[in-house]
């Protein structure tokens, strides 16, 4: 392998692929999403925006569009505060999986992208889509498990909608949550303030979420028991923003495509490259058999109760002292740095002294697990 001092520059030399119809891969939060986005999406509804952007009486700010999908949510000024606002669906199958159901991850993972954006949560809508025959009694359970998430997050479900397809159209029920949070003054917390010298702080061990939802899908055992690490991260937050408002550059959860995605996700936002140590990434036993078992890489398993920091330098020991003291970050981990070398790359450093570039999965690794 060469040295990451080579490495600048580099780019992958294979084609954009060229799909007529939208594959799994697509939802899959790698390379295939990230095109969508950016040659479906973004030209849409940019063109979409540009009356909202050129109207001088408009009460809301307007975000960058790329900010907008870049981030985990958009921050948008509004009568002077600022309100976070993110919407996510959510098809996870099976319904239920050891640690919770699509219930509890539909509040967690809207929670979380409020949080990544350094907001406070107020409030929270649901919208379901069920099937024709789907029995009430799951109904009840997953919207009993969504108001129990709620109410221990200090969240409130304010509105919300149902549609019924057609049996055989839904396989059971889906969900969308969409949320907005109150951003407090002085944070501005986003992938592109990632800078040269930053350390890169895990919340705790990866991969459980993606693995726990696998293993009873397919009914499979890896010795030991998984569960999901689904959890609401916006106290952790408040937490490390307690310690340092400033030094808090970036935060990102690794969900689809996993931390990997994360990471390079937040290099090519910065335009900074990104250094981590392979062995020092919180991998639990399970799910690194799990994953050797089924040729899986853990860097690509989502988690839906972790998050990753991007901290300057000298405020990272005071806010890994404040993840630890929290229960949703006792295991916090520095796994590596931003480095200005090789711009928008990943780089890991192995197990055998030498360096691997670390890229986004192409599609989906482990397709409905959020």
């Amino acid at each position: 392998m060469a040295d990451t001092a080579d490495m600048a520059g580099w780019a992958c030399p294979a084609p954009l692929r060229d799909y007529q119809r939208i594959v799994l891969g697509h939802g899959g939060g790698g390379v295939l999403t990230g095109e969508l986005i950016e040659h479906l999406f973004l030209p849409a509804f940019a063109a979409g925006s540009s009356t909202t952007r050129r109207d001088p009486t408009s009460a809301m700010a307007d975000t960058a569009l790329a900010d907008t999908a870049l981030a985990d949510a958009a921050v948008l000024a509004v009568g002077g505060i600022r309100l976070a606002f993110t919407t996510d669906s959510y098809v996870v199958r099976p319904l239920f999986f050891p640690g919770g159901s699509i219930g509890e991850l539909a509040v967690h993972g809207t929670v979380n992208d409020l949080a990544c954006r350094g907001a406070v949560p107020l409030a929270l809508s649901a919208g379901f889509i069920l099937e024709e025959g789907l029995e009430l009694d799951v109904l009840g359970r997953v919207a009993q498990a969504m108001g129990r998430a709620a109410a221990a997050a200090g969240v409130r479900l304010a509105t919300g909608d149902t549609k019924v397809v057609e049996r055989g159209l839904a396989d059971g029920l889906y969900v969308n949550t969409s949320g907005i949070g109150l951003v407090p003054p002085g944070v501005d917390v986003r992938p592109d303030r990632a800078a040269p010298g930053d350390r890169i702080i895990v919340s705790g061990p990866i991969g459980e979420h993606g693995i726990a939802v696998l293993s009873v899908r397919e009914g499979l055992e890896f010795g030991g028991d998984v569960h999901s690490d689904t959890a609401a991260l916006h106290g952790l937050v408040a937490a490390m923003l307690a310690a340092t408002v400033p030094g808090v550059h970036a935060l990102r959860d690794p969900t689809r495509g996993g931390l990997a995605t994360a990471l390079c996700e937040v290099a090519a936002a910065a335009g900074a490259g990104i250094e981590f140590t392979e062995s020092a990434v919180p991998v639990p036993p399970v799910v690194e058999a799990a994953c050797g078992f089924l040729g899986l890489d853990p860097l690509h398993v989502a988690c839906e109760g972790r998050l990753v920091a991007f901290v300057a330098a000298a405020d990272a020991d005071a806010v890994l002292a404040a993840m630890r003291a929290h229960p949703a970050g006792r295991d916090a981990v520095v796994i590596g740095s931003v480095t200005a070398e090789h711009p928008g790359v990943v780089v890991a450093r192995t197990a055998f002294g030498g360096n691997r570039i670390v890229d986004r999965p192409l599609g989906e690794q482990l397709p409905r697990i959020c």
